[in-house]
């Protein structure tokens, strides 16, 4: 077979990702005929600059979940031959997958297509819930400090700027590298750090329906059953020092490399988050809704996260959209510079850096997932700088 045109290249990588163009018509003719219905939501489609972050972001979601149907051939196989071939270069008869090398072929012979696909289910896996993670973390730390002060605010102020003061790559290097996952800190880090979302919760509802016993017992045994099931099923894995939730009862077991460098990205956020979510929380309050919660005798906490955190959403979601995407950057660079996932994987940051070394000769192994990366991140921001528009407008 002949190599296929770029015209050919573009129209078949179109047909691809079909499941998601579909995808991205109905969510977007659904919210924009119940725009005004959706709050913040709805308002964003009022943006243009919103609009199209949220199309670029949708996408990329859309491409993770739909991976398996997209990709043409193993992201991980070899095929004799196709070693840094040019895009739209056919593959020898009787391969597996398409008939065609869509964005040519890398240093081991790996189709790049493919791996960028691939690649973006690892970023969806963990930009996202990692910073949902350093959410709760910094929102159970920093609301607190705010509201109460005193030496509270001061010892945990103090462990957020200790934190910020260590250079970011510097902290995700000494995560990641083997010595120190051979100590089982990071494993460790994740029995502390993931416990924060269930404490979260958990007075969230009790805060929340304390005046309604029943309704207080049946969430709070919902949290700590299912919501301990998890727990346990997620820091317990194999081969590391912590290793005793007996099979049967583990619901999923997460990749070593994954959970350290989602541990890693917690752990550097949280304290940022710790410290924006206290800004907010000491100007929000001194508001006169505040003080009418307090009058009306109101506990602490509920003053906390049903008062001053629901007005404070604005800048948090702004920020939990920026955020992911210098969590996705960080992820890119921990993947260049070979640290805490395994160099086989297809994550966009290892992808560049298997094309980086030729890439004065074939330039498309690392185009291809540099660009996926930069239209994810700058999605991210257009979306972030959608909602603070329509949120000012509140």
């Amino acid at each position: 077979m002949e190599p296929l045109g770029w015209g050919a290249i573009a129209a078949q990588v179109f047909v691809q990702f079909t499941p998601v163009w579909i995808g991205m018509v109905a969510v977007f003719a659904a919210s924009i005929a119940f725009k005004r219905r959706l709050g913040l939501y709805g308002k964003l489609f009022d943006s243009t600059i919103g609009m199209i972050g949220f199309a670029l972001v949708l996408f990329w979601v859309f491409t993770a979940i739909f991976a398996d149907g997209i990709v043409t051939h193993d992201p991980l196989a070899q095929v004799s031959g196709l070693k840094n071939a040019v895009p739209g270069s056919p593959v020898p008869e009787g391969t597996e997958g398409g008939a065609y090398y869509l964005l040519g072929g890398d240093n081991l012979a790996r189709d790049v297509f493919s791996r960028m696909v691939a690649g973006s289910t690892v970023v969806m896996q963990i930009a996202p819930l990692a910073t949902l993670f350093a959410f709760m973390v910094g929102i159970t730390l920093g609301l607190p400090a705010a509201y109460y002060g005193g030496r509270l605010d001061t010892v945990l102020s103090f462990l957020a700027n200790l934190i910020l003061a260590f250079p970011v790559i510097l902290l995700f290097y000494l995560l990641v590298t083997p010595e120190i996952v051979q100590t089982g800190l990071p494993s460790f880090m994740a029995m502390v750090l993931f416990l924060f979302p269930l404490i979260f919760l958990g007075v969230l509802f009790n805060s929340r329906f304390y005046t309604q016993p029943a309704k207080q017992k049946v969430y709070l045994a919902g949290i700590a059953g299912i919501g301990g099931l998890l727990y346990l099923s997620l820091i317990s894995q194999d081969r590391t020092p912590i290793d005793f939730w007996p099979d049967a009862l583990d619901l999923f077991d997460i990749p070593g490399g994954i959970l350290i460098v989602f541990v890693a990205v917690v752990f550097v956020n949280s304290p940022t988050v710790f410290r924006i979510v206290r800004g907010i929380a000491l100007d929000v309050k001194t508001r006169d809704y505040v003080a009418a919660a307090q009058t009306r005798g109101e506990g602490p906490w509920y003053t906390m996260l049903w008062e001053i955190l629901p007005n404070a959403r604005g800048p948090l979601i702004v920020d939990f959209c920026l955020r992911i995407g210098y969590t996705t950057i960080l992820l890119g660079t921990l993947g260049f510079f070979g640290l805490g996932l395994p160099p086989e994987s297809p994550d966009w940051g290892t992808t560049i850096n298997d094309g980086r070394r030729l890439l004065s000769i074939y330039p498309h192994p690392a185009i291809v997932p540099a660009v996926a990366l930069m239209t994810l991140v700058l999605g991210l921001n257009l979306l972030a700088d959608g909602l603070r528009e329509e949120s000012l407008r509140d």
